[in-house]
């Protein structure tokens, strides 16, 4: 620290500097979760910050615009370029106010921010210029007043107001939100997660949990047989070839023309339904006789098939099957791919392991995101803690270990992290569990894939759910969890997705006491029946918590020509008061930290202990 800062008044300046961002307001944390591959109303969210920008928008110009007035220059913050492009008669006196009104909404915005700061997040070409308009006119200092006019001026007269635009919506959409965190499920059911996956790639700054799909691909990439076969029965279900094939350059071709040759086409599953699920059953079947410690033998069925008479046993029921074409399943050894299975297996897993899209995409998830995140006093993970009927913490078998509470989401991050490192069978066939397993702390349920593939008697698909779902109605319960990872502050929450919260039916996205939040509603399209709604957000800033919950997103086309928002409903469940400073964040503990070491080597300068160097 000498080093950074060699004498004493490097020291007390940086003191200054630092106790002076203590006091700045609490900065917006921006979550949301389960956007499953819904990527235009993934990036309307972002762009509008669900609901940030226009709130400040009618706050600045609630005397001055008209409605119709505030929603066209909010669409134009959305999507500049493709708001611009329909924008007809833009002449100098538009561009010219319009520019004012974006540079009093960015500068509004920044006051919340160190200058330093600022300065960071402006856009390079136009650092400068934007730096000065930033610099608000104090009462009655008409020079300076009159150097922002001419310098908006020029920058219409030299042709270059659509860039400065550009410039200026992508800066008030970086301070409306300072922190985005993701609480998984960004893969799956939806078309586009890698679009999606590219947008996060380039955000300012964000953290993610995984969620229980995200795990599914990130064991698929590291060469987890059972994750592959996953993940292209999920992508032929949802009808995504084409993020396979274009987004991330992993054929079906062979797999199709396996199931065409092999399996009947004259049925309701179709043959490449059939094949891929049958290799699945047998590839999960060999993880869980692999992994006995797993308890999940009552999760094989393909010995129990009778071929003859097209049923199957499950527990000390019978059930009749949707078909008897099961040709490649020898009674004798059910779980043993045929030779052509195994090889179009090998050919899927050279192709995940093999795909730079993919690769890039799994190491951001790796490199941002975690099982679960401690934030602000707040606990942040996907699905949810195993807990026994009575709410103590359930132990679950680890590699021959028991672990709990905390040790066993510690022990989860390990193992997936080593799944990717060292593609070891044992870690890999972890990575399977995560995604399915009777105790995942990212699933919570026994999942019925063979169930509901085969049997056409949905009595048998019901999905017991871990007690937790239902003993976190509790806040004894809630707050013996958030005690497990050290948060006892009044304020602290736990915040989950994975669960569509079905506001059809009467269910909140607020239970036990508002101790938990769950902000999975549904952003894909599948599920809208479902819940009612088509999701959940949540925003936390200095002045409290609110719920955003979100009406379905006609499409960014239809925005630009309507002016359509997604249309939300808040819901402010918690106020602070007085209001959050950054002293009262995990920033702020750091910082007051950082103060304490410097004073100690102000004081060391001061008594002579260390010498200065000026």
């Amino acid at each position: 620290m000498s080093e950074q800062f060699p004498c004493a008044q490097t020291a007390y300046t940086e003191i200054i500097n630092l106790s002076a961002i203590l006091n700045l307001p609490k900065a917006t944390e921006h979550f949301m979760s389960d956007v499953h591959g819904e990527a235009e109303a993934f990036e309307h969210i972002l762009n509008n910050c669900s609901g940030v920008i226009r709130e400040r928008v009618r706050s600045i110009f609630r005397h001055e615009l008209s409605p119709s007035e505030q929603d066209d220059l909010c669409t134009l913050i959305y999507y500049p370029k493709e708001k611009l492009a329909l924008i007809k008669d833009k002449d100098a006196r538009w561009y010219y106010d319009t520019l004012l009104l974006l540079v009093r909404i960015a500068r509004n915005l920044s006051s919340s921010y160190t200058r330093s700061k600022v300065r960071k997040a402006l856009p390079a070409p136009y650092a400068y210029i934007i730096d000065e308009l930033l610099r608000a006119s104090s009462i009655g200092e008409q020079s300076r007043h009159d150097y922002h006019v001419h310098i908006i001026e020029s920058i219409v007269d030299v042709g270059s107001a659509d860039d400065f635009i550009f410039s200026l919506a992508a800066l008030i959409k970086r301070l409306a939100v300072d922190h985005l965190h993701i609480i998984g499920d960004i893969f799956d059911r939806g078309a586009h997660p890698d679009k999606i996956m590219d947008r996060l790639r380039a955000y300012h700054s964000l953290d993610i949990q995984w969620g229980n799909h995200d795990v599914c691909w990130m064991g698929a990439a590291a060469g987890s047989d059972a994750c592959i076969a996953t993940i292209i029965r999920n992508s032929i279900r949802y009808n995504c070839y084409e993020l396979l094939e274009l987004g991330y350059g992993i054929s079906l071709r062979e797999l199709a023309l396996f199931a065409e040759k092999t399996y009947q086409a004259s049925e309701d599953i179709l043959p490449i339904n059939k094949a891929i699920a049958v290799m699945l059953f047998k590839l999960e079947g060999q993880v869980i006789m692999r992994n006995k410690a797993f308890n999940m033998q009552d999760r094989l069925f393909l010995d129990k098939i009778n071929l003859d008479d097209g049923s199957v046993v499950i527990g000390q029921k019978r059930y009749e099957l949707m078909t008897r074409d099961f040709p490649t399943i020898d009674p004798a050894d059910p779980y043993h791919l045929s030779d052509e299975e195994q090889h179009i297996i090998e050919g899927l897993r050279k192709s995940f392991r093999e795909s730079q899209r993919l690769r890039r995409h799994i190491e951001f998830l790796y490199e941002h995101g975690s099982l679960y995140l401690v934030y602000n006093n707040n606990l942040l993970f996907h699905g949810c803690m195993p807990l026994h009927m009575y709410g103590s913490f359930r132990p679950v078998n680890c590699a021959g270990r028991h672990y709990a509470g905390k040790q066993y989401f510690d022990f989860c991050d390990r193992m997936a992290r080593r799944a990717w490192y060292t593609h070891d069978q044992e870690a890999l066939d972890w990575m399977w569990y995560l995604w399915c397993g009777r105790y995942s702390p990212l699933s919570g349920r026994i999942v019925k894939t063979f169930e509901r593939t085969f049997i056409a008697d949905k009595s048998s698909w019901a999905e017991p759910e871990d007690p937790y779902y239902t003993l976190t109605e509790s806040p004894t319960v809630c707050e013996r969890i958030l005690a497990e990872f050290g948060l006892t502050h009044p304020h602290s929450h736990i915040i989950n997705g994975h669960t569509p919260v079905k506001t059809i039916k009467g269910e909140t996205p607020l239970r036990g006491n508002n101790k938990l939040l769950v902000i999975d509603g549904g952003f894909c399209r599948a599920y809208h029946k479902k819940t009612g709604i088509a999701g959940y957000t949540l925003i936390a800033n200095s002045t409290g918590m609110r719920i955003k919950a979100h009406r379905p997103f006609q499409g960014i086309a239809y925005a630009l020509v309507n002016n359509a928002d997604i249309e939300s409903d808040d819901d402010t469940f918690e106020r602070e008061d007085p209001p959050l400073k950054i002293a009262d964040t995990d920033i702020g503990k750091r910082i007051r930290e950082r103060i304490a070491a410097l004073k100690a080597l102000l004081n060391a300068y001061r008594t002579g202990e260390l010498a200065e160097h000026r």
